[in-house]
């Protein structure tokens, strides 16, 4: 069996023309986001609507569990698709959704989305105070039935607690170094050491208000971006997390940022010149485009196993060792 190719985060559009761009690009497994600000019961509609896709196209995606279904959808053919959400709007004010969630198969859940939550502080709040009462309560509980950690959109202080307080290790699914362009939500070197000390993981983003020039970012800077990173924090610590919003119409972009707690327009990493969704970069416009990655990668330095590992084969393990119960 070859390493997988796996993608730590997605939010397109999704139609039939994205999955079966995901099997053109032999993309084994990508974790999608089915929550920004929705309620438990609106998440629940989101998972009746991929239930009607695994349906449609058995033959392109089915449901990911747990780690063995990476390696059925190499065998079969098809991509794997594991949920996740972006806030813990989902669980609303009670822990046992918690559980409830991950038995519907939901297996990252971010702490805060841009703000504060009843959990942790977001990247965009002035004052970062860290976990509060509930978000260690409700970490321990996503280590308890095997909920991934997923620090995003936090602040920093909120994220060092968090890897500090988790039995098991967290993940980053899609952010950047801020050292090589600081935006907001990109993370410092003193979260990426804690963050590799610990054993979690990095995806890195193409989004390009994660990446420094934005959309003229060149591969090379980003390549060799990644090969700074595995020197900081080690290269099996490392994945790709794309970040990729295809197809998505630009009103889209308001719900992500403004969600329903502001009535003003949150612009967020965007401008208020452009606030929608931004060009790619030319060299990854969708599933396809993950071997433009890995070419280069291979010039940089870096050998092929731990190429293999940045691809999809770091994702595989941490997937194996965090998607059951403790």
């Amino acid at each position: 069996m070859t390493s997988p190719l796996i993608d730590g985060l997605q939010y397109a559009n999704w139609s039939e023309k994205v999955f079966r761009q995901m099997r053109a690009g032999r993309v084994d497994a990508v974790h999608v986001t089915i929550t920004y600000h929705e309620t438990f019961r609106e998440t629940v509609l989101v998972i009746e609507q991929w239930n009607r896709w695994f349906e449609q196209f058995p033959n392109l995606i089915f449901q990911g569990r747990t780690a063995k279904d990476v390696k059925k959808a190499q065998e079969t053919g098809r991509t794997a698709i594991f949920f996740g959400s972006q806030n813990p709007s989902c669980i609303e004010d009670d822990i046992g959704l918690v559980e409830i969630m991950h038995t519907l198969g939901l297996r990252f859940m971010q702490l805060t989305y841009n703000n504060q939550s009843l959990l942790a502080s977001g990247c965009y709040e002035d004052d970062d105070t860290g976990l509060t009462r509930m978000g260690r309560a409700v970490v321990t509980e996503m280590n308890r039935v095997g909920l991934v950690v997923d620090m995003s959109h936090s602040g920093e202080r909120s994220t060092l607690e968090a890897i500090e307080h988790s039995t098991r290790p967290i993940a980053i699914t899609h952010a950047n170094p801020h050292d090589w362009h600081p935006a907001l939500r990109n993370k410092s070197d003193d979260v990426l050491r804690a963050l590799g000390r610990s054993g979690g993981m990095l995806g890195f983003s193409v989004y390009p208000h994660h990446l420094a020039r934005g959309s003229e970012c060149s591969l090379t800077s980003f390549c060799e971006m990644i090969a700074r990173t595995a020197e900081l924090m080690g290269a099996e610590n490392l994945g790709i997390g794309t970040d990729l919003c295809q197809d998505q119409p630009d009103s889209v972009v308001d719900w992500m940022r403004s969600g329903r707690w502001t009535k003003q327009v949150d612009y967020g990493e965007g401008s208020a010149a452009n606030p929608g969704f931004p060009p790619m970069p030319d060299w990854f416009n969708d599933n396809r485009d993950f071997g433009n990655i890995r070419e280069g990668l291979s010039e940089t330095g870096l050998d092929a196993d731990e190429i293999d590992g940045i691809m999809g084969g770091n994702w595989l393990r941490f997937f194996a060792d965090s998607f059951g119960p403790a």
